[in-house]
C-alpha cells in the first residue's frame, strides 16, 4: 500500500490537539496545538546533525499540508 505523505488524525482523549503524521523518512507526528513533535525514527549522532536543519522543512510543509486540508473543507 502506498501511503500519503502527510497524514492528519485527532483522537477525542486530546480534543483540542492536531496531529499530522509524517509517513516517510524520517517518520514523526506532530501536534499542531503545542508543535510538540514525536519522532517515530532512532538516530545516531550524525544522523541528528542532518535532522537539525531538515526538522523546520518538514514541520513547514506538515503546517501547509494543514492548512491545504482545512481550506478544501471551507471550500
Amino acid at each position: 500500500m502506498e501511503l500519503p505523505k502527510f497524514l492528519l488524525g485527532d483522537n477525542t482523549d486530546y480534543p483540542d490537539a492536531i496531529f499530522i503524521v509524517h509517513t516517510q523518512y524520517p517518520r514523526f507526528i506532530i501536534n499542531l496545538e503545542n508543535d510538540e513533535v514525536e519522532w517515530l525514527e532512532e538516530f545516531s549522532k550524525e544522523d541528528e546533525k542532518e535532522l537539525a536543519s531538515e526538522a523546520e522543512n518538514l514541520i513547514e510543509a506538515a503546517t501547509a499540508f494543514y492548512d491545504r486540508e482545512v481550506s478544501r473543507y471551507d471550500s
